[in-house]
């Protein structure tokens, strides 16, 4: 475990960006973002514009931002932390690292999208879905549940992301919900039928297109892009499992910032910025989430949002969560398929 652990610091040394570093600036912000620069760096580039107040941003891992967060404590130069899941915003409440939100920030979700002492609020949600081959496989034949991807007639033929940061945070999940026991046996049964490792969502989306591989486990999303940047000759679409399966679940990405912040109300404009009607509507019709902001639609090409979201997440300790997490999947032989 403490290797694995070293692992991850020094994948925070050099994935993060050296940006970061807090000035004592008023109109700035430090921003740590476990959200990719490709995903939202627009809508903080819109905030600067809008108000002038400078962004400092530091990207990477959010397990690895939250770890860094919590080393720093007091002297982190962080307003703002975002994160692709609330694991790491529950652990730094639990450190007593988050400021409570403003209330006409936290206002505009549901209840279940915030945290319930308000110390982080959801502002886009990622569903769980298996892409498939349009070309290959029958529609009526896709599968209710992800333990049915361990029967013989999905032998070698599905995809696994098993170092990916979203497949991670599922399985943590899907740990969490079901026991070690049952999360390992469904992870080897995938192994020993024949699942094939990718790195990375948009790689899977176009294996299956071309029919390299016909099904995969991906964040809903990548389809989305992939089609609206192909249309017709993107041979894939994306399966939501049955309700309340664990395959299907929603994880909300999270929004707080940091108790020690000197500047909680230019932090608080950047939330409220971020569940804008406009920046909603930026990240549903050109990423194809799901907008968080009571009164967004979704965009039209997409189904539903899932109803098995995963919003308040009680993690005591993400680091060993997240270790435990990496273990299985390394001891599973998934990453040498």
């Amino acid at each position: 475990m403490a290797a694995t652990a070293t692992v991850i610091l020094l994948t925070l040394g050099l994935g993060a960006s050296a940006t970061a570093c807090g000035d004592g600036d008023p109109e700035s912000l430090v921003v740590y973002s476990g959200r990719s620069e490709k995903l939202v760096g627009p809508i903080l580039d819109a905030f600067t514009a809008e108000t002038d107040i400078r962004l400092k941003v530091r990207y990477g891992s959010s397990n690895d931002l939250a770890l860094l967060l919590a080393e720093e404590g007091d002297k982190t130069p962080a307003d703002v932390f975002l994160s692709r899941s609330p694991g790491p915003a529950g652990y730094l409440d639990d450190l007593g690292m988050l400021s409570v939100v403003a209330d006409h920030v936290l206002e505009r979700v549901a209840d279940g999208d915030r945290s319930p002492d308000g110390t982080w609020v959801g502002f886009a949600g990622r569903g769980r879905v298996l892409v498939y081959n349009i070309d290959k496989v029958d529609a009526a034949d896709l599968p209710d549940s992800v333990f049915d991807l361990t029967s013989s007639e999905y032998a070698g033929r599905v995809a696994v992301p098993g170092s990916n940061s979203s497949f991670q945070d599922w399985f943590t999940l899907f740990r969490l919900r079901n026991g070690d026991d049952v999360a390992i046996e469904w992870l080897d049964a995938m192994v020993a039928n024949g699942s094939r490792f990718y790195p990375k969502n948009g790689a899977i989306v176009e294996a299956v297109g071309r029919n390299e591989i016909q099904f995969g486990l991906v964040n809903h999303y990548y389809n989305f892009q992939k089609v609206a940047a192909n249309g017709g000759s993107q041979r894939s679409a994306n399966h939501g499992f049955a309700p309340r399966d664990d395959g299907g679940l929603m994880i909300i990405a999270t929004a707080a910032v940091l108790s020690q912040s000197d500047e909680k109300d230019a932090a608080n404009r950047l939330l409220a910025h971020l569940l804008s009607d406009e920046q909603q509507a930026y990240l549903t019709n050109k990423v194809y989430e799901y907008p968080l902001a009571l009164g967004v639609a979704p965009a039209d090409v997409l189904p539903p949002a899932p109803a098995d979201r995963v919003g308040a997440v009680d993690i005591d300790d993400v680091a060993a969560e997240f270790t435990r997490t990496i273990e299985i999947i390394e001891a599973s032989g998934i990453l040498d398929q």
